[in-house]
């Protein structure tokens, strides 16, 4: 079966700048079958999800890798089984940091060990150089095209049953994605990806952004992964010791909302440029008319919310600003007893910060004012509303 689910989940690791223990994710997962093509439909998933989200197609890629073929490079120098599992989990998990250390810290963690930033030392697998080597060779065994890199690694595990099983499974993947026309821009073979959990027993993934995204200085910013998973065909059999194979991917959610935030994904873009119409509150007495402006507007199709709190007029309009508001809706006695019948004023919160921001010239800020705010008749207030919202849809 297929399921998916979202949540708060944790992880026993040291936490760090935006990494917790405690943290909201996005779960996708199928139970009951053990063939490469469930592994591919959830790295396709994958690539879906991110390009439906705002990712556009070249900013990022699914990255395959197989824990088998690991596996068997274990094998042909000599740690296989059992007795080499606490090695081999130290061996996967200095691979996994790859992209982070680079091969010269990777290489000190498969040898004797090393020391982070803060002083801190991590024993490394104790492999021998040669082994070492072996090893890192794997991991830079991705070539021009899936076709070279997948006869890089059957020369890797030559000899090895398992090795070769895993080198044919990612044949497979990359042969039914190809063919749904998921090609190597998006989900692409990448030896050095085998996450770092034990519990994952064949093909694992990982997404990355690719996109070139600079801080204010101008500095390129690495994001690295954006969400991964794998297949886990021995974890469900711990809880109910029976075999079930699956396999799943995961999003989590901060780091998704700052990698959309980082390539101005549209959603993210949107979800700011829309809050509530904000109408103000100036004479208490008048509190059910401004209820009824809100009625209106709402009644419209068009969010709306009235202040509730006891703050001034220059108050009021920050919380709009605070809310992500396009305009806010002012009336006072002036407006609501004109002569020439009940008036609103609209105020265009976007248009009035980016006037104040540009404009120098006192004239041309007076003459474009006019625009970020103007008083229309109660009974268009619905449409000169939507003119605003219309300016920045």
């Amino acid at each position: 079966y297929r399921s998916y689910r979202f949540g708060y989940v944790f992880r026993n690791e040291k936490p760090g700048p935006g990494r917790f223990r405690q943290f909201m994710q996005f779960d996708a997962d199928t139970v009951g079958s053990g063939s490469p093509a469930a592994d591919a439909e959830m790295c396709m998933m994958a690539a879906d999800c991110y390009e439906r989200l705002g990712i556009a197609r070249g900013d990022y890629v699914i990255k395959v890798g197989n824990r088998k073929v690991l596996d068997g490079v274990m094998e042909a120098i000599g740690f296989a089984g059992e007795a080499h599992a606490a090695r081999k989990l130290v061996v996967l998990r200095a691979i996994d940091k790859l992209e982070r250390l680079g091969v010269e810290g990777v290489r000190a963690l498969l040898g004797p060990g090393r020391k982070d930033e803060s002083g801190d030392f991590t024993a490394g697998a104790g492999l021998s150089y040669p082994h070492i080597a072996r090893v890192l060779a794997f991991t830079t065994a991705r070539a021009e095209t899936p076709q070279a890199t997948l006869a890089n690694l059957g020369s890797a595990v030559r000899g090895s049953a398992r090795g070769e099983e895993g080198v044919a499974e990612l044949a497979q993947i990359i042969s039914l994605a190809a063919a749904a026309g998921y090609d190597a821009t998006r989900i692409v073979l990448d030896p050095s990806i085998v996450r770092g959990l034990e519990y994952y027993t064949g093909p694992v993934f990982e997404a990355d952004l690719t996109a070139d995204i600079r801080d204010d200085n101008g500095r390129p910013i690495r994001f690295g992964s954006v969400g991964g998973g794998g297949r886990y065909d021995g974890l469900v059999a711990r809880f109910r010791g029976e075999p079930v194979p699956a396999t799943g991917f995961s999003i989590g959610l901060s780091r998704l909302l700052a990698a959309l935030t980082a390539v101005k994904s549209p959603i993210v873009a949107g979800a700011r440029a829309h809050g509530p119409v904000v109408v103000l509150v100036l004479d208490r007495e008048a509190m059910a008319h401004y209820q009824g402006l809100v009625a209106r507007l709402r009644a419209a199709g068009i969010r709306a919310e009235l202040y509730l709190g006891a703050a001034g007029m220059n108050a009021q309009l920050k919380y709009a600003d605070r809310r992500g508001s396009a305009c806010a809706v002012i009336q006072g006695s002036n407006e609501r007893d004109h002569k020439d019948g009940p008036q609103v004023t609209i105020r265009d919160l976007v248009l009035g910060a980016e006037l104040a921001a540009t404009t120098k010239d006192r004239a041309d800020y007076v003459e474009l004012r006019q625009r970020a705010q103007f008083a229309v008749l109660e009974e268009r207030l619905v449409e000169a509303v939507r003119e605003v919202l219309a300016r920045h849809a």
